[in-house]
């Protein structure tokens, strides 16, 4: 008997939408005032619309576990697809940290708003939480879905959906817009490279659309039903970021808001003005569960392409290890530890804004490497396997493969580039220097890239040692 399929449209929906969307974003985009609805319209015709199309050909022509590693395998073969999966499963450690700082944050607002300046607090609050995730996945695909979808709705889309109510209460009460409208402020000079190295942040902040195409075999009919369920994310993500955003530039002052804490910063401003503060905590709990169901979603997904990996020989047997559950235990735990290691940055830093920053950064370059194979393995498929069935296809023949494809290639070969460029906010909110920003993330990058090719390169030595041997 076949196992049953457990992912519905909506939950699968949701699941993507826990993947993309974080509300911990917003604060960063609500720094570009008015012009985020430029930027985010550049990113998603650029970026966000073209990476949701790819995968939902890739994911439809290739339902067999495996995602990203697949695809690319496909296209390149199993170095460069073991490259690819290894970028987006490596990326997930230093973003952990940081989701999971914006965690404490809600929660320490929930009992004292200053804890979440307290570097301890912060640190020790990421562990357990990151720990508690792993081991929540532990428990089966059944577990981590609920996880997902109900905190995509409850943490993300409820406390996205209050916050625009909240502000348009704020704004019809007469309380004062911390960014005045102006025509000029809604489309930005692209003419030096801060202005660049914003828009390439934007496509971060839009990235992941790829990750639930690991779970594709979990749903009936995934042709039909996985590209729906893309589309349903794709419409509730751009409204949430653009309308939220938007919500916290007007209430929050530029010079105060936090990239850590900012969300809950705007709550409590618009719950004190509106003489309601009690329902702030309130609110930051939900946060917090949004944010930790986001963790838990990403834990499993680039993990089970990592032990398709490990399941071809290109990884010792010891990451092999699954439970009864059929959960990758060794390769989580690893996970779990090496992001451990990585949250210690928040005691280092000069502030906890400069830290959160910082692993964002790095989680943004290795991703875009990640994007850049992706997107050349959906244009080189198109010419290697003609004949294979495509449930959906990017319109448009060949033409259009290149046209949406290679755009999302540029785009993210230009953020890699401009991602050095380390952005004036958390200059001038720390003493963070442009050397140790570069530095950080050329060797993080550089080594990361390393990991993969020093593996594949032992197994095909191990390979041709063992060929090389006389048959007993």
């Amino acid at each position: 008997m076949g196992k049953a399929k457990s992912l519905s449209v909506f939950t699968m929906s949701m699941i993507t939408v826990a993947a993309v969307l974080s509300l911990r974003n917003l604060p960063t985009l609500a720094d570009y005032g008015w012009s985020v609805i430029f930027y985010i319209i550049a990113a998603c015709i650029c970026f966000f619309v073209p990476s949701a199309l790819i995968s939902a050909e890739l994911a439809s022509t290739y339902p067999e576990n495996g995602g990203v590693y697949l695809w690319v395998k496909q296209a390149f073969g199993p170095k460069w697809g073991f490259v690819a999966i290894f970028m987006q499963w490596l990326e997930n450690l230093p973003w952990f940290p940081a989701v999971l700082t914006f965690v404490a944050s809600a929660i320490a607002y929930v009992f004292n708003p200053d804890l979440a300046t307290n570097k301890w607090f912060v640190f020790i609050t990421i562990l357990i939480t990151l720990w508690l995730s792993t081991f929540l996945n532990f428990k089966g695909m059944r577990v981590s879905a609920f996880l997902s979808s109900s905190g995509a709705l409850f943490g993300t889309l409820i406390p996205g959906v209050a916050i625009i109510v909240m502000v348009i209460i704020y704004l019809f009460l007469g309380d004062p817009i911390q960014i005045p409208f102006s025509a000029d402020a809604l489309i930005p000079s692209l003419g030096n490279s801060t202005q660049l190295m914003l828009l390439a942040g934007m496509m971060v902040s839009l990235a992941g659309m790829e990750m639930s195409s690991v779970h594709v075999t979990e749903m009936n009919n995934p042709s039909k039903s996985f590209p729906r369920a893309i589309l349903f994310a794709s419409i509730l993500v751009i409204l949430l970021s653009v309308a939220g955003s938007l919500a916290i530039a007007v209430v929050v002052p530029p010079s105060k808001l936090s990239l850590a804490a900012g969300v809950c910063q705007a709550f409590e401003d618009i719950f004190t003005s509106l003489h309601c503060r009690w329902v702030t905590p309130i609110i930051c709990i939900l946060l917090a569960y949004g944010a930790l169901t986001m963790v838990v979603t990403w834990i499993l997904g680039p993990s089970k392409g990592v032990l398709e990996v490990a399941r071809e020989g290109y990884l010792p047997k010891y990451w092999q290890k699954r439970n009864s559950q059929d959960m990758p235990v060794r390769i989580l735990v690893a996970q779990a530890t090496f992001s451990s290691l990585l949250a210690t940055v928040v005691l280092f830093m000069p502030t906890i804004s400069n830290a959160f920053w910082l692993m964002s950064a790095l989680t943004a370059q290795l991703y875009m490497v990640m994007y850049l194979l992706m997107f050349a393995a959906a244009i080189r498929l198109r010419y290697s396997q003609p004949d294979k069935e495509r449930p959906y296809r990017i319109p448009g023949g060949k033409a259009g493969i290149w046209i949406v494809a290679g755009i999302a290639w540029l785009t993210s070969l230009v953020s890699i580039l401009v991602g050095f460029i380390p952005p004036d906010n958390v200059m001038k909110k720390g003493t963070l220097s442009v050397v140790l920003y570069v530095g950080f993330l050329l060797v993080g990058t550089l080594f990361s890239i390393s990991i993969p090719l020093i593996f594949y390169h032992y197994y095909k030595k191990k390979q041709k040692e063992t060929a090389a041997q006389p048959a007993v």
